[in-house]
């Protein structure tokens, strides 16, 4: 009896469990998972398949497996978008899902334990410090008060370029520093009212040098990838020293911007001129002292110069290496500015708006070399539905726009350089998002082309360029989150001679 009874009980046991799993895979039918791609390893997933640079060969495997990939770095589900429509269902119809960030390494330890603009996850926190940027840092007042001071920033390099230049001959110059001293001192004079590089230069050598150190050796540890971000059991063994040298760069850069905030909190009210960025939020710490401490203060400077500096000197260099293999290109952006500017003055930010092949330039660079290849992270919040597929919660988010910049399905000989093509209708969408979209969407926007257009369009106003030899100038793309050119640029260059007058009286 008892025999018949265990028997009994295990047959129904059997007959539960496989109208469970029967039950499961029907309802598991209706909403698929995304095609996995390539075939994962145990443990470590698709991370086997990486090499540099990232947003290459993420692009050749969307381009054998499909825009829309579910892959596996270590124990990350990982959502690979390298489609225009599927990027807009991303940004549109789950975008609240998408706004979070992933808990990586280097927005712990650079990011103030995830608090700042950039790498906190979407909530009341995250839409104030948005709101404040929005409102207080980038508003169009804001960027307008300093438009002198970006056009003195520009100035100092014509004049160094000048004065350091033969008048009738050609001059060799390298291009890469001298934009990286530009965007720099731009955004220092914007947070803190200080100048690093130049004559103008508001602070001494050894802080500057100071400064300039910390900065570039944090920028390269944020291009290097991290495997305890995706493998634990690698920073449990200690194999990787990454985390060790994000700890001590995170404590130089407090410290930097520490004494930035003590700085202008002594000085405050004595110093005529405008607010800076900090004295912005040291007023509203003042208002509410506990929802604004040092350290949001700090995360904001953090945010300001990481976005401006790097990606904009970037896209410049760029630009002038495209302009210098495409003389055609240069000639018909000297002739726009000769036609709405003239000789007898430097062009200002209020000429920008008649320089529609200059701005035309500016874009089709950063179509073909956008600052950020692969979109800032993004992390769902929630099981969603993405083109009728499936997406679990905690799945990383990564949209390759260099991949969708360049489809040969989207854009009429992706990889020529043809500014012409923003006037002809090819940038609607999707299809063209270099500084990303929905609630993430890059808030320095509109101040980085104010930026770049004016000193480009100030250096071809001003100088004629030519490449140093008769060979193309070498476009590798380099290691790094930002896409930096592998060789810095250099070039020839001497004024023109009906600029001569203007540019001595600079």
């Amino acid at each position: 009896m008892e025999t018949a009874t265990l028997y009994y009980c295990a047959v129904l046991f059997l007959v539960l469990l496989f109208a469970s799993k029967s039950f499961y895979r029907s309802n598991n039918s209706r909403l698929r998972c995304p095609p996995t791609g390539p075939i994962a390893l145990p443990i470590v997933g698709h991370l086997y398949l990486l090499r540099q640079p990232i947003h290459r060969t993420l692009s050749a495997i969307s381009a054998r497996h499909g825009p829309l990939l579910l892959l596996r770095f270590g124990n990350r589900p990982v959502l690979l978008v390298s489609s225009p429509s599927i990027a807009e269902d991303c940004f549109t119809i789950n975008d609240i899902t998408f706004a979070n960030r992933p808990p990586l390494l280097f927005n712990k330890y650079f990011g103030y334990d995830f608090t700042t603009l950039g790498s906190s996850s979407y909530g009341p926190h995250w839409r104030n410090l948005r709101r404040i940027a929005t409102l207080e840092i980038f508003s169009p007042a804001r960027i307008a008060a300093f438009s002198a001071s970006r056009a003195a920033d520009v100035c100092s390099l014509l004049r160094h370029l000048f004065s350091h230049g033969d008048k009738a001959e050609f001059r060799r110059v390298e291009m890469k520093s001298r934009f990286s001293e530009l965007t720099c001192n731009v955004a220092m004079q914007m947070i803190a009212g200080r100048r690093y590089y130049g004559a103008e230069a508001t602070v001494v050598a050894e802080e500057g040098w100071r400064f300039r150190r910390i900065i570039r050796e944090a920028f390269v540890v944020s291009g290097s990838s991290s495997l305890e971000d995706f493998l634990p059991w690698v920073r449990w063994a200690g194999w990787n020293g990454t985390e060790k040298r994000m700890m001590v760069l995170a404590r130089k850069l407090d410290e930097l911007f520490q004494e930035m905030v003590e700085e202008r909190r002594k000085t405050r009210g004595r110093e005529e001129g405008k607010k800076t960025v900090i004295d912005v939020m040291l007023e509203m710490q003042e208002a509410e002292p506990n929802h604004y401490p040092d350290q949001i203060v700090k995360g904001i400077i953090l945010n300001l110069i990481s976005a401006s500096t790097d990606t904009s000197a970037g896209t410049m260099e760029w630009i002038m290496a495209l302009l210098l293999n495409h003389p055609e290109a240069l000639k018909k952006a000297k002739a726009e500015i000769d036609m709405h500017v003239g000789h007898a003055r430097l062009m200002t930010e209020h000429d920008l708006r008649n320089l529609h092949y200059l701005q035309n330039v500016i874009k089709e660079t950063l179509r073909l070399f956008p600052a950020a290849p692969l979109l800032v992270p993004h992390e769902s919040s929630d099981q969603c539905t993405v083109q009728g597929y499936s997406v679990p919660r905690g799945t990383m988010l990564l949209v390759n726009v260099y991949a969708i910049q360049r489809d040969p399905q989207l854009w009429t000989n992706p990889l020529e350089f043809r500014p012409e093509r923003f006037d002809e209708g090819e940038r609607e969408g999707y299809k063209n998002i270099p500084f990303g979209s929905g609630r993430r969407r890059c808030p320095g926007e509109g101040l980085a082309m104010r930026i770049m257009g004016l000193a480009l369009g100030s250096l071809i106003q001003c100088f004629e360029w030519k490449r140093m030899g008769e060979e193309d100038v070498d476009m590798t793309e380099g290691l790094g989150l930002s896409m930096p050119k592998a060789k810095p640029l250099e070039a020839l260059y001497k004024p023109y001679g009906n600029m001569i007058d203007v540019l001595s009286q600079i």
